[in-house]
């Protein structure tokens, strides 16, 4: 070390000690009993957040898990995610909201209650305790004061409030409706409970349509929010594009016209008028050729009740796919077109056939369609199957680029008629609209229409979605907060009186827990009416449990919010999986909306979830008999051989693949004998290494050894540099940048590059991946520093040693944070006996950078080095300080050529002896360096 370096500090000197083998230890790695010491620690989540942090509120929440009884292997994924960002908040100093909760109701808890003939909440409690520990078990922060369940009368409250208020401002309502049934568990099911096949989800019944007075929660009120707010979440991908895709989707905003087709029966019957289809496609009205109508169209339930071959189709085609080219034909009932109002000639525009089709959905539009055959592929493949012997043509009315007019339609020539779907000018049989373009020819057939009579037709924009069903047949769910009497009508229950509770399961048959056991349960049922106070009924439906879950957050923000000042909404990161990307997170967003229009508080607070991450599946490796593709269990097979798996009891080979995780096929994973195996940290570690938050991670337990050599590497290396310095202290190093050699700049650069990557990846990319492989990265760099096997360290290196180590650790806790405070402990020479929470690499905060690597960057230079005018090699080395004069320059530079990497090489090789030169000549402060000898 140079005279002039040595000047500017004022460290000891410290010495190595005699080497031992190579990352030997004194103490071996015991990860179930650092576990065991730490993870109690963690359940003290308010004592963690740093009371000098000031960097204001972050609610990071994972979405609630339905208590099963089991953590899954994705399960510990998702709230390992969100375990890590909120661990990273905390230490940078944010006042961290990090709850969990139970979305406890639901249809699956009763069925499992009613096979054991014990009470739901019972089984449900049971359940919550299990999950409780082992999510305790992997070593997360929570707020565990917080902790809600869905099913506790306190929540249910006020999700029976929330019910009070929509219903208050007309959000709320029972109606009619055609609904799916499950005959076996009694109960009305959503679409997305209902398999491609027309059986329950759960129960494997054939589902039924029955029509049936429901609760509905008029969500279509909202929907043009819904749509236009979708681009507060596209900027910066605060959501991801899909979700975001798939919510628009399903909103289904199509804009076009509704036309009202003049039906007639030769009757005067008034409920066979007419029928009102929307179309996008005003401009080929002209094409039209026939009407399908959805099955249960109100003209259609009215006319199957007098003709049993139209009920033996409803029946029959019930399940049809959305694709079917099933008909029938309405006899005797035909659709007038109602331009025959506005054109001149009608001989062209003769009344068309209608038809029931399972294609044609009620919940679309008003479930009745203008079959156009020329210009829709659905249309013409139904035409095709359907059409009446006297029809051969599918009518051509829009002309595109490359169709004529005089094109033959008939469906018996050689060349098969193909429909043209897109948009052009219409045809000489659309009279007075002939040449317009289709754009101009919609808009002024649908003027001209409405101008003659508003009623016939009218531009008009359709949606996709439909008020939100609520109700369900079934006992354990939150009660609707509805009295009905004979009297008064529907009447809301008085807040006071709420929460209207569940009575005890227990006290009702075996026979009546199938089904909804409320409404025989009389005591329960039968009420007073709070307004005349005569005999009256509860309602007997419970709710959806969408509708706990489309609020639950807020009950957390609740909780957390000190004052009524205070606000945690919204949530900063939410996490989960992407299948709830369209229903959950849709009504979520519903009720944020709904509230923040009624709620002064929340009034600006309009989307719930500022950032949405939406974590892959988990697939697990699985194993089948190649010859009859048999799922075979682990067991069974010998995987000692990983590229060639074999069947024990034959030694046949075996297929290996990964697949989404189910009992059938053999290939879940235990994450709590995982955990008890590995080590929790080692655990999330894997989880978070393999592969990309957003993306499937395909589980391969064999790759855990990484992990665990990796910490390995870690725990030796804190224990030789706590037993070869004087402990840790927190010093400002940027200062001491200038007077750095090589390595110590090196490494230290490497330092603040990493804390530079990993809080780009914690807080705005999510490359969680990315994390750990930095992490291993910088433990690679510290670990060659370690080893350069110098026999003495100037004061300035062991400091870069002792200080790149503790900020690694620092780094490290997010991820692995009983693991990494374990070895603070031992760093830092701390007391194990005594935990002291201000002595913790938590409370030290998160990393930041000091400014040292522009500096360092800015400072090197490249150096090339020749011996008697012939290049040797090159080197980078930092710049000698500006004030240093020619003499102060020469020693620096000599100094830090002859120690870099490729001096030294080439100084044990003999390419170079500064001993023997006569004389030395430094170039332009070190860009070259001319050794004559």
């Amino acid at each position: 070390m140079d005279s002039k370096v040595a000047s500017t500090q004022s460290f000891p000197s410290t010495s190595l000690p005699q080497r031992r083998a190579r990352y030997a230890s004194t103490q071996s790695l015991d990860l179930s009993s650092i576990d065991a010491k730490w993870q109690p620690r963690w359940k003290e989540h308010a004592q963690w957040t740093r009371p000098d942090g000031g960097k204001g509120k972050y609610y990071a929440l994972p979405m609630f898990p339905y208590p099963s009884g089991t953590l899954h292997i994705g399960h510990l994924r998702n709230y390992t995610i969100s375990d890590v960002i909120a661990r990273f908040r905390r230490m940078q100093g944010y006042k961290v909201l990090h709850p969990i909760g139970w979305d406890a109701f639901g249809l699956p808890a009763e069925n499992a209650a009613i096979e054991r003939s014990i009470d739901p909440a019972e089984w449900t409690m049971s359940n919550i305790n299990n999950m409780k520990q082992q999510i305790e078990a992997m070593g997360g922060c929570w707020d565990w004061e917080k902790e809600i369940r869905t099913c506790d009368p306190d929540f249910y409250k006020e999700t029976q409030r929330l019910f009070l208020r929509l219903h208050e401002h007309g959000f709320a309502y029972q109606a009619t409706a055609s609904v799916n049934y499950d005959p076996v568990d009694r109960t009305v099911l959503a679409n997305e409970q209902v398999d491609a096949n027309g059986f329950s989800w759960r129960s494997g019944a054939k589902v039924e349509k029955r029509r049936l007075q429901q609760w509905f929660i008029k969500i279509t009120e909202l929907a043009p929010r819904l749509l236009d707010e979708l681009k507060l979440l596209e900027p910066s991908g605060a959501w991801p594009a899909r979700v975001v895709a798939m919510q628009r989707n399903w909103l289904g905003k199509s804009d076009g016209a509704s036309f009202r087709f003049t039906l007639t029966d030769g009757t005067d019957n008034e409920l066979t008028k007419h029928v009102d289809v929307f179309t996008t496609r005003p401009d080929t009205i002209f094409g039209v050729q026939y009407v399908a109508l959805a099955l249960d169209h109100p003209v259609v339930q009215r006319l199957a009740t007098a003709s049993p071959p139209l009920q033996a189709f409803i029946e029959e085609a019930g399940d049809s796919a959305l694709d079917s080219k099933a008909g029938y034909l309405l006899p005797g009932l035909a659709a007038e077109n109602p331009l025959q109002t506005v054109v001149k000639e009608h001989g062209s525009l003769k009344a068309v056939p209608v038809f029931v089709a399972p294609y044609v959905k009620s919940d679309y539009a008003s479930g009745a369609v203008m079959g156009v055959p020329a210009h829709d592929d659905r249309d013409f493949g139904f035409w095709q199957s359907n059409r009446p012997s006297t029809s051969r043509q599918a009518k051509t009315v829009i002309i595109g680029d490359n169709h004529s007019e005089t094109h033959d339609n008939s469906f018996n020539t050689a060349t098969p008629f193909t429909p043209f779907t897109g948009t052009g000018r219409l045809s000489q049989d659309c009279q007075q609209y002939s040449g317009l373009s289709s754009a101009q020819g919609g808009q002024q057939i649908v003027k001209d229409l409405h101008a003659s009579n508003p009623q016939i037709a009218s531009f008009k924009t359709s949606w996709r979605l439909r008020d939100w069903l609520i109700s369900r047949q079934r006992y354990w769910g939150t009660p609707i907060p509805i009295i009905h009497c004979h009297i008064c009508g529907i009447v809301p229950v008085p807040e006071d009186d709420l929460p209207v509770k569940l009575p005890s399961s227990t006290t009702a048959s075996p026979e009546a827990r199938v089904g909804n056991l409320l409404e025989t349960h009389k005591e329960w049922r039968h009420v007073q009416c709070p307004r005349c106070h005569g005999q009256a009924q509860r309602e007997t439906d419970t709710m959806d449990t969408f509708v706990d879950s489309s609020w639950y957050y807020l009950s957390f923000a609740r909780a957390a919010a000190s004052t009524t000042e205070e606000q945690y909404m919204p949530v900063d990161l939410y996490i989960g999986g992407v299948e709830h990307a369209i229903l959950h997170l849709l009504y979520a967003r519903f009720i944020a909306k709904f509230l923040s229009d009624t709620t002064p508080s929340l009034n600006e607070i309009s989307e719930p979830f500022s950032r949405l991450l939406t974590q892959g599946m988990v697939h697990g490796r699985t194993f089948r008999h190649l010859a009859t593709g048999q799922y075979l269990k682990p067991a069974d097979v010998d995987a000692s051989s990983p590229g060639s798996p074999r069947l024990k009891s034959s030694g046949e080979r075996v297929a290996v693949s990964f697949e989404k995780m189910s009992k059938s096929k053999h290939n879940g994973v235990d994450p709590v004998q995982c955990m008890r195996k590995h080590g929790a940290d080692i655990t999330r570690a894997h989880l978070l290494f393999q592969a990309p938050v957003s993306e499937i991670l395909e589980w391969d337990e064999d790759k855990i050894v990484g992990i665990q050599r990796w910490f390995v590497k870690i725990w030796q290396l804190v224990h030789e540099i706590t037993e070869r310095s004087k402990g840790y202290t927190h010093q400002d190093l940027a200062a001491y940048v200038k007077t750095m050699e090589r390595p110590e700049a090196e490494m230290w650069k490497a330092v603040q590059t990493a804390i530079t990557s990993i809080e780009e990846s914690l807080a705005r990319t999510y490359a969680l991946n990315t994390v750990i492989s930095d992490l291993m990265s910088l433990t690679n760099a510290l670990i060659q520093y370690h080893g350069l096997g110098r026999q003495t360290l100037s004061p300035l290196a062991s400091l870069v040693e002792v200080q790149s180590c503790a900020t690694l650790l620092r780094l490290l806790i997010p991820v692995a944070p009983s693991f990494g405070e374990e070895c603070w402990e031992i760093l830092n020479r701390c007391d194990s006996m005594t935990f002291k929470i201000e002595e913790t690499a938590s409370r030290a905060g998160f990393p930041k950078v000091d400014g040292s690597l522009e500096s360092m960057n800015a400072q090197n230079q490249t150096c090339a080095i020749q011996v008697n005018g012939k290049l040797r090699f090159v080197t980078t080395i930092a710049s000698a300080p500006d004030e240093y004069n020619d003499e102060e320059v020469r020693e620096w530079v000599l100094h830090r050529v002859l120690n870099s990497e490729e001096g030294t090489k080439a100084q044990r090789q003999g390419r170079l002896n500064v001993d023997k030169a006569k004389k030395i000549v430094i170039v332009k402060r070190g860009k070259t360096v001319n050794i004559v000898l």
